[in-house]
C-alpha cells in the first residue's frame, strides 16, 4: 500500500532531481533536495490536519484532492500566486510580474520578500484561527490536560477565536509590521476568509446531512459540501506553503530549482494526507491531531513575529517536527498502557478504553 499511494510522489522526487542534476549539475541538484525536504518538513503538520478534513470527503472530492489539488498547490500557490502578491504589492501588470520573474529572479525575490509582511499577516492569522478553534473545543482527549481543559472551559464564549485573533493581529502589525496598516488589512482579510469557507462548509455539511438522513447507507461530504471542504484544504495548503515560497528565495533565485524543490514537496504532502487517512493513524495515535494544531499554533506565531522580526526557516521546521513527535510518542505511550491494562484484566472484565486523565497527561 505504501508503494502505491507513494509511486507518484517518487517517480516526481526522481524526474525533479534528475532535471536538476543535467541543467544545473550537482549543486542544483542539492538545493532542490534541500527545498523539498524544507517543505516536507514545514507542512507536516499540514498533513495530519488534511487527513482530518479528508475523512469527511466522498471519494470523489479526495480523488479531486489528488488530483486537481496538486495542480493548484504546485502550480497555482507556489508559482502563480508570488506573481500575483508580487505584481499587486509592486504595481506591476501580470505581464511585467512574470517577465521580472524570468529574466531577474533575483530582483523578483526581492519584490516577494518585501511582501511578505502583508503574507504572513493573513497566513499568519488564518492558521492561528485553526488553532484557536481547535485549543477552544472540548474533545473527547486531551493531550496538554493541564492547558487543553481550561482553554477548551474558556472556549464555551461564543466568537473567543474572533476576538483573540483580532487582538493578535493588532498587536502583531502595531508593534512589529513596518506598515502596519496594510499588514492589518491583510490579516483581516485571513480571518474573513476562514469564517468564509468555515461558514460554507457548515451550512453545505448541514444540507449534506439533512440529504443523506434520508436514504440509508455511511455519509461523506459530497457535491457542495465536498466543494467546501475541498476549498478549505486549498487555503490552508495556501497558507502553509506562503513562508516555504517565501524562505525558498533565500536558498535560490533560480525559479526553476525552487519550483522543482516546492513541487517535489507538496506531491509528497498530498500522499501522506491519503496514506494516514487509509491506514487510520490519527485513530490510532490520538494526541497526534493535537500536536498537529500546537505547531500551527507555533507556526502562526512564528509567521507573525516575522512580520518585523526573521526567523530562520530551520527554526519553523524544527519546532513542527518537535510537536508532531512528542504527540506521536505521547500516543504510542498511551497504547502501550491500554494494551498492558486489557492484558492484565481478569477474564471476563470489560475492557478499558482508556479516556482516563492518567491517560490524558
Amino acid at each position: 500500500m505504501i508503494l502505491r499511494i507513494f509511486r507518484w510522489p517518487l517517480g516526481v522526487t526522481a524526474f525533479g532531481l534528475l532535471t536538476a542534476l543535467v541543467l544545473g549539475g550537482p549543486k542544483a541538484f542539492v538545493l532542490v533536495a534541500v527545498l523539498a525536504i524544507l517543505e516536507i518538513s514545514l507542512s507536516f503538520d499540514n498533513a495530519v490536519v488534511n487527513a482530518r478534513v479528508i475523512e469527511r470527503m466522498s471519494p470523489l472530492w479526495q480523488r479531486m484532492f489528488l488530483t486537481a489539488g496538486i495542480v493548484i498547490a504546485v502550480f497555482g500557490m507556489r508559482l502563480l500566486f508570488p506573481l500575483v502578491v508580487v505584481g499587486i504589492t509592486a504595481r506591476m501588470s501580470p505581464g511585467e510580474a512574470i517577465g521580472l520573474a524570468l529574466n531577474d529572479a533575483a530582483e523578483y525575490g526581492r519584490r516577494l520578500h518585501e511582501a511578505h509582511p502583508l503574507i504572513a499577516a493573513f497566513g499568519g492569522v488564518f492558521l492561528l484561527m485553526i488553532f484557536l478553534d481547535f485549543i477552544f473545543e472540548e474533545r473527547e482527549f486531551a493531550w496538554l490536560a493541564w492547558l487543553e481543559r481550561p482553554l477548551a472551559r474558556i472556549g464555551k464564549l461564543d466568537q473567543l477565536s474572533v476576538v483573540v485573533a483580532l487582538v493578535v493581529l493588532v498587536a502583531t502589525t502595531t508593534y512589529l509590521a513596518p506598515e502596519p496598516g496594510p499588514a492589518l488589512v491583510a490579516g483581516a482579510l485571513g480571518i474573513v476568509t476562514y469564517l468564509l469557507v468555515n461558514s460554507l462548509g457548515r451550512l453545505f455539511e448541514a444540507e449534506q446531512r439533512e440529504e443523506d438522513s434520508r436514504r440509508p447507507g455511511p455519509a461523506a461530504a459530497a457535491g457542495r459540501a465536498g466543494l467546501s471542504l475541498f476549498l478549505y484544504l486549498e487555503v490552508l495548503d495556501a497558507s502553509f506553503s506562503f513562508d516555504g515560497v517565501v524562505g525558498a528565495f533565500a536558498i535560490s533565485d533560480e525559479l526553476l530549482i525552487i519550483a522543482l524543490g516546492l513541487g517535489i514537496g507538496a506531491m509528497y504532502i498530498r500522499s501522506l494526507t491519503i496514506f494516514l487517512v487509509r491506514r487510520g493513524t490519527l485513530d490510532e495515535y490520538v494526541y497526534l491531531e493535537h500536536g498537529a494544531h500546537w505547531a500551527i499554533g507555533a507556526l502562526a506565531a512564528i509567521m507573525l513575529i516575522g512580520l518585523g522580526r526573521s526567523v530562520p526557516e530551520i527554526l519553523t521546521g524544527l519546532v513542527g517536527l518537535a510537536f508532531i513527535g512528542t504527540a506521536t510518542a505521547s500516543s504510542a505511550l498511551r497504547n502501550r498502557r491500554e494494551n498492558a491494562g486489557r492484558d492484565a484484566a481478569p477474564a471476563g472484565a470489560a475492557p478499558s478504553r482508556g479516556t482516563s486523565r492518567t491517560d490524558e497527561r
